[in-house]
C-alpha cells in the first residue's frame, strides 16, 4: 500500500515529520516497508538546453548544449521532445540512474562525446512515462536539485495484514494515525449529487448471496478528457499510470477510500445489467488484453449480449471507456469475498479491485462511493447525473461487543485507564457507551475484523503502544530432566555411529516417482498420492534406498562418484495411519577411498554394507554376536551378494549390493552397496532406565591368547555356524572368533571346503596354563564338529 505525504495530509491534519510518521505507523501495526524521500535524486539538477542540433551521424539523435548552472555540457539525447530553450533534468557522470541501477559514465555516441544524460520520468523512478524527457516550467531555476524544484513528495510503502482491509485506503491509515495522537482526522462530508432523470440502465441481482448490493448511476454528456495535473501526479507518485479522467477517478477512490469502482460505456451496453453467475462456455475479453474462459462459480456483470465484467475483479474491453465515451454507467457494488478470491486465483488475475474485495470492502461504502465518484466525474468531465439505481440492500453489519476493562490488563499486560480505552476506540470509529461494569462497543462498518472482546483489547493495546507493554521475564521454576524415549535415543545413537563411520546424513522427500517405487515393491494404489506436490513425486516411498540412489546419481553427475549417504526416517507399506516403519538406511557408492600410492581403493561391496548395518544395530543395543545371517534379502539387492540380519525369526536389517537392473533403471552407474536397519524391530531390553549409568569398564590384567583352527566342512555349511559353535565352547574365556581363510579345491575334496578361524581367549582372574588352553581347544573342536559336522584339518 503506497501513498504520499501530501495525500495523507488530505485526510490528516498533522505537522509530524516523515520519520515520526514512519515510526508511528510501524508501532501501530502498519509496518513500513520503505520511505522514499527522494534523497537519491539530489544529484540530479535543472538544466537549460541552450541549443539542440541534429546529430551529424544519426537521424534520431540530437546534440544538446546544456547549462547546468554555470557549467556548460554537451549531451547526446534521443528524446523526440529535446529542443532548444526547454528546461530538463540533467544527470552528470558518476550518478546512479534509479530505474536501472547503472552508474552514468562519459561516453561517445556515434562519434560525439556525451557528458551527461537528460532524463525521463521512468528513468528517475517517478512514473512510467518514457516517451520523452521531463519538461520543467520555463521559470524553473537552473542548477537547483530536482527534489526541491519538483516538490517531490515522500512516498510511504506499508505492509497491510489481511484483516486490515480498511487500511487499504489512505483515509484508513490517516484514521489510525489520528487515533495514535499524530494529528486530527479531517471530516469528509459526502453531499449527494443531484439526479435529474431516471437511469436508462436497470440493474437486476440474480444472486444476492454473491452480490448483496449494487449501486449504479447513469451520467450523460461527459467528456473523457485527460486528467488534471493534480490527479495524474497523485496516481503517478505511487506507480499508477494515468489513463483518462473516468478511469483515473475510479483508481483514485480505490486507493484513497479503499472503495473499488467501475465505469461502463453506457452506449455499448445492450439492455439492462444483470449480476449473475457465469455460464459454462462464456468468455470475457478483459481490460488486460486477455480473454478468459468463465465457469459457473464466477460472478459476472452482464447485459443481454453476455458478460461485460468479472464482478470485483476486472472489467471487459467491449464496454470499457475510451476517448469517445459520452455516456457512462457507474458501478459501486459489494461482492462475496470468497468468490472473488477463488475467481482471481483460478484465472490468475491480480487487480487492485480483487485485492480489496477479497479482504472485505466497507459494506456501507457503496452509496457514498458512488456519490463521491459522481461529483468528481461531473467536476472533471462535465455531464448530467441520473438518480441512483439501487439493487439489493446493505448487509447488516451492526453489532455490539462488551469490553470488560480488566481484560485489557489480563490479556495485554498493561493497565489502561477506562477513559483512555473509550477515547481510543471512539477515535477508531467505534461507538462506545458505558454499561454495567463493562463498555459496550459497536464497531464501525469498515472494521469487519472486530468481532470479539479480545479484538477490542488488541486495538486498545495497539494504539496505546506496544512499547508501553512492560517486558516481564517468565518465571523460572525447576527444570524437568531431559527424558527421551528409548526409540528416540536409539535413533540418535544410530545417527551418531553412522556419521562416525564417514557417512553423510541426508534428508529426502517422503515421496518419489511411482516408477522408482515399483522397483522396490511399491507404487501400488495404496501408496499413490491423490494430490502430489509435483508430477514426478506421486507415490509414498516404500524404501529410503531409491532416494539415496538418486542422490548418489546426482553426485556422480557432478564428478563426485564416491559417496556414503544415510537417512533415518519413515518408509511406507500402506496408506493407512501406522502403515510405516522407522528405518536407518544407508548407501555407499563408488570406491572405498581416494587414490593412494600405497593403498589401492576397492569397489564397495556387500561386506561394507553389512558392517554399517551391524554398527547401527550395535549402537541401538543389539548384541550383534547373536545375530544370524540369512541369504533372503529382497529382490532389489544382488542375489548372492546380499543378506538379512536376523535375531531369531525377526529380521532386523537387510544389506547387500544393489541389483544391477535396479541401478540401470535408475540410470546410476558404478558399484552400489546399501542397507536398511529396522529400528522399531529391535527388541526392548528387559529393563529400561533413562538415567541408567554406563557399565563399569573392566580392563583385562592378563594378555590374551590366540589359537588358530582349520576345519574341513561341507560347502553348504555357513561360516557363521562354525563361528557360533566355536564361541559357545566357553563363553566365559572365549572373547572373539574370526574367520581368516576360506579355501575350496581338489586338496580338500569335492563338495568340501577348508574354513580357518582364529579364537581369542581372554583370561580375567589368572594366566592360563598350557593344559587349560589345550582343554579349551579340544572343546572348540568338539563343539564345531557336533554343530556342523566339520572335522579338524590334519
Amino acid at each position: 500500500m503506497k501513498f504520499t505525504l501530501s495525500w495523507l495530509k488530505q485526510h490528516l491534519d498533522t505537522d509530524a515529520p516523515v520519520r515520526v510518521i514512519g515510526e508511528t505507523l510501524t508501532m501501530i501495526g502498519l509496518e513500513v516497508e520503505s520511505i522514499d524521500d527522494f534523497q537519491a535524486l539530489r544529484g540530479f539538477v535543472v538544466a537549460h538546453v541552450v541549443e539542440a542540433v541534429q546529430h551529424p551521424d544519426a537521424d534520431r539523435l540530437r546534440v544538446c548544449t546544456v547549462d547546468a548552472g554555470g557549467e556548460i555540457l554537451k549531451v547526446v539525447c534521443g528524446a523526440p521532445n529535446a529542443r532548444t530553450g526547454m528546461k530538463a533534468v540533467l544527470a552528470r557522470p558518476g550518478l546512479t540512474i534509479p530505474a536501472t541501477g547503472d552508474v552514468l559514465k562519459k561516453g561517445a555516441i556515434r562519434g560525439v562525446e556525451s557528458q551527461g544524460m537528460l532524463c525521463s520520468a521512468r528513468e528517475l523512478g517517478l512514473g512510467q512515462d518514457h516517451d520523452g524527457i521531463i519538461e520543467l516550467a520555463a521559470d524553473t531555476p537552473v542548477g537547483e536539485p530536482i527534489p526541491e524544484v519538483m516538490g517531490l513528495d515522500p512516498v510511504f510503502d506499508i505492509s497491510i495484514t489481511p484483516n486490515r482491509a480498511d487500511c487499504l485506503g489512505v483515509r484508513g491509515v490517516a484514521r489510525d494515525l489520528a487515533a495514535a495522537g499524530l494529528g486530527t482526522l479531517k471530516p469528509m462530508p459526502v453531499e449527494p449529487a443531484p439526479g435529474g432523470y431516471d437511469s436508462p440502465v436497470s440493474v437486476v441481482l440474480e444472486r444476492p448471496d454473491a452480490c448483496p448490493l449494487f449501486v449504479g448511476r447513469h451520467i450523460r454528456g461527459v467528456v473523457n478528457r485527460e486528467s488534471p495535473d493534480w490527479l495524474k501526479a497523485r496516481l503517478a507518485s505511487i506507480g499508477l499510470r494515468p489513463i483518462s479522467a473516468l478511469v483515473d477517478i475510479t483508481n483514485l477512490l480505490s486507493i484513497d477510500l479503499a472503495r473499488p469502482l467501475h465505469v461502463f460505456d453506457a452506449d455499448r451496453l445492450t439492455g439492462g445489467i444483470r449480476v449473475r453467475m457465469a455460464q459454462e462456455g462464456e468468455t470475457l475479453a478483459a481490460l488486460n488484453d486477455r480473454t478468459y474462459a468463465l465457469s459457473g462459480e464466477m460472478i459476472v456483470i452482464a447485459d443481454e449480449a453476455g458478460p461485460q465484467a468479472l464482478g470485483g475483479v476486472i472489467g471487459g474491453t467491449p464496454t470499457g471507456c475510451t476517448g469517445t465515451t459520452v455516456n457512462v454507467f457507474l458501478e459501486s457494488a459489494l461482492f462475496d469475498p470468497l468468490r472473488i478470491a477463488a475467481t482471481g486465483r483460478l484465472l490468475g488475475i491480480d487487480s487492485d479491485a480483487r485485492y480489496r474485495f477479497e479482504r472485505g470492502v466497507d459494506p456501507a461504502s457503496a452509496r457514498t462511493g458512488a456519490e463521491i465518484a459522481t461529483r468528481l466525474i461531473l467536476e472533471l468531465c462535465g455531464g448530467e447525473a441520473s438518480r441512483l439505481v439501487v439493487a439489493g440492500a446493505e448487509p447488516d453489519w451492526r453489532r455490539s461487543i462488551p469490553l470488560r476493562p480488566a481484560r485489557v490488563g489480563q490479556l495485554g499486560g498493561v493497565d489502561v485507564p477506562v477513559g483512555t480505552m473509550a477515547r481510543i476506540l471512539s477515535n477508531l470509529g467505534c461507538e462506545v457507551t458505558d454499561g454495567d461494569g463493562a463498555l459496550s462497543v459497536s464497531p464501525p462498518s469498515w472494521r469487519g475484523d472486530l468481532n470479539a472482546e479480545h479484538d477490542l483489547v488488541e486495538e486498545v493495546i495497539r494504539i496505546h503502544g506496544f512499547d508501553k507493554v512492560p517486558a516481564v521475564p517468565l518465571p523460572r521454576g525447576p527444570m524437568p530432566p531431559v527424558a527421551l524415549t528409548l526409540a528416540q535415543r536409539r535413533r540418535n545413537w544410530a545417527r551418531r555411529v553412522l556419521a562416525a563411520r564417514g557417512m553423510m546424513e541426508t534428508v529426502t522427500w517422503s515421496f518419489m516417482p511411482s516408477a522408482q517405487a515399483r522397483l522396490f515393491d511399491g507404487g501400488g494404489a495404496d501408496l499413490l498420492l491423490a494430490n502430489p506436490i509435483s508430477a514426478d513425486l506421486d507415490a509414498m516411498r516404500p524404501s529410503i534406498l531409491p532416494n539415496l540412489i538418486a542422490a548418489a546419481g546426482r553426485n556422480a553427475a557432478h564428478d563426485m562418484p564416491d559417496c556414503a549417504l544415510f537417512e533415518i526416517g519413515p518408509q511406507f507399506h500402506g496408506g493407512a495411519p501406522g502403515e510405516q516403519k522407522l528405518v536407518a538406511a544407508g548407501l555407499r557408492a563408488g570406491v572405498t577411498g581416494p587414490r593412494h600410492w600405497d593403498l589401492k581403493p576397492r569397489p564397495v561391496d556387500a561386506f561394507d554394507a553389512k558392517a554399517d548395518a551391524m554398527a547401527a544395530l550395535s549402537a541401538a543395543g543389539v548384541a550383534v554376536d547373536r545375530l544370524q545371517v540369512a541369504a533372503d534379502a529382497p529382490r532389489w539387492y544382488h542375489p548372492g551378494r546380499s543378506g538379512a540380519l536376523r535375531l531369531g525369526p525377526t529380521v532386523l536389517a537387510w544389506f547387500g549390493e544393489i541389483h544391477p537392473k535396479v541401478a540401470r533403471d535408475m540410470d546410476v552407474r558404478g558399484p552400489l552397496a546399501g542397507f536398511e536397519v529396522f529400528l522399531e524391530a529391535v527388541p526392548e531390553p528387559k529393563s529400561v532406565s533413562a538415567s541408567k549409568a554406563r557399565p563399569l569398564l573392566r580392563v583385562p590384567s592378563f594378555h590374551p591368547v590366540t589359537r588358530d583352527f582349520a576345519f574341513i566342512a561341507d560347502v553348504r555349511v555357513d561360516a557363521e555356524a562354525v563361528v557360533k559353535a566355536a564361541r559357545g565352547a566357553d563363553r566365559k574365556l572365549i572373547a572373539d572368533v574370526r574367520v581368516f581363510d576360506v579355501f575350496e579345491g581338489a586338496n580338500v575334496g569335492e563338495g568340501r571346503k577348508s574354513l580357518a578361524v582364529t579364537v581369542t581367549l581372554q583370561p580375567t582372574e589368572r594366566a592360563l596354563t598350557d593344559a587349560e588352553i589345550e582343554a579349551i581347544a579340544a572343546r572348540v573342536v568338539d563343539a564345531v564338529g557336533k554343530a556342523t559336522g566339520a572335522l579338524l584339518r590334519g
